[in-house]
């Protein structure tokens, strides 16, 4: 018999309300409007503001919203995976914090970390419990607070990052995650980390004092790394499921920058107009933004439609998947007529 696939059969996200524009980082920093939007295609970016809110605080409303449109009793899920770089604490993981408020309980609910290639990760090892039969509802959620950890006076990178939460239900069908390969290389750690924090450097008044624990990026190294890597490992998923750039329907590129997903798009022989772009109204929301593009883009999508996902993440890792979308997105349940934000369109 054919190992079930594991098929996305609804997606939702959260992004938190309060907003932070490039005019706003333009008071904050030696940085303009035009200087931001030229070089990275961001125009504004979510924050989560509020106190003791964590990364698990925004994933659960991406849970709940995900529950709630298609129906989905917290009792029926199998297995929750958070892919996360900001977790709310060392232990327990994000992903037991987001079973508990949304209410599922006494399932296998676990973390990945995988910088921004996390979500991929997720979906690839979801896709194992489908296929061998072990679970029949996965929910993958992608989330970061990536606030918590920029620094706000360093304008390379703190005009990147934003706030947000994208999650999906798998279940088993005969089309779906087709195919998935998850890669790293972790000579690149040195071009983008955390410094401190971790084991192998705890947190101090020293380090704290030195900014050690906020995101350190060489930016050179990593656009030229994720350039290639996302195209190479899309051009490797293709090859291996001998499918023809013309029968792509969509790209869903991780969104770091845009003139990243860009060359990505013009290395693999595709249009812009096939391409998920939603990094201007987003920024880098880490583990987040493909389930974002996802969300964005899911009124348009049809069954069958054919896409490669694609991402590339500090450490370095990257991974690729190609999915054939398992629903048609105009005619799926919106939550309660809201609009992105839960708060109305």
């Amino acid at each position: 018999m054919t190992p079930a696939r594991a098929a996305i059969t609804a997606v939702h996200g959260y992004v938190p309300p309060d907003l932070l524009t490039n005019s706003e980082l333009a008071q904050m920093v030696d940085t303009s409007d035009t200087w931001i939007t030229e070089r990275t295609g961001i125009k504004q970016r979510h924050i989560l503001k509020g106190e003791g809110l964590g990364t698990s605080h925004m994933a659960a409303e991406a849970v709940r919203g995900l529950l709630q449109k298609t129906e989905t009793d917290p009792g029926e899920i199998d297995l929750l995976i958070c892919a996360t770089t900001t977790p709310d604490m060392q232990f327990p993981s994000t992903a037991n914090l987001i079973c508990d408020m949304v209410g599922v309980r006494n399932i296998g609910s676990f973390d990945v970390q995988a910088a921004c290639s996390g979500f991929l990760y997720g979906l690839t090892i979801a896709a194992q419990f489908i296929a061998n039969g072990t679970c029949r509802k996965v929910v993958v959620v992608g989330a970061d607070k990536m606030s918590s950890i920029v620094d706000y006076t360093d304008r390379a990178t703190c005009v990147l990052f934003g706030d947000a939460a994208g999650a999906v239900l798998l279940e088993p069908s005969g089309e779906g995650i087709m195919d998935a390969l998850i890669r790293s290389d972790g000579s690149g750690m040195i071009h983008l980390h955390q410094k401190a924090g971790g084991s192998r450097m705890p947190a101090t008044a020293e380090s704290v004092a030195k900014r050690l624990h906020y995101v350190h990026q060489e930016g050179a190294a990593v656009y030229k790394f994720a350039i290639a890597r996302m195209a190479e490992v899309a051009a490797e998923i293709m090859s291996r499921n001998n499918l023809r750039v013309d029968m792509i329907d969509w790209l869903v590129p991780h969104q770091a920058n845009k003139r990243i997903i860009a060359s990505t798009a013009e290395r693999m022989g595709l249009p812009m107009s096939r391409v998920m772009v939603t990094i201007h109204k987003y920024g880098n929301t880490t583990n987040a933004t493909i389930p974002l593009c996802l969300w964005d883009y899911e009124a348009i999508l049809k069954r069958g439609d054919r896409l490669i996902l694609a991402a590339f993440g500090g450490g370095f890792t990257w991974a690729g998947a190609y999915v054939q979308w398992g629903y048609d997105g105009a005619t799926a349940p919106k939550l309660n007529g809201k609009g992105k934000n839960g708060k109305g369109a």
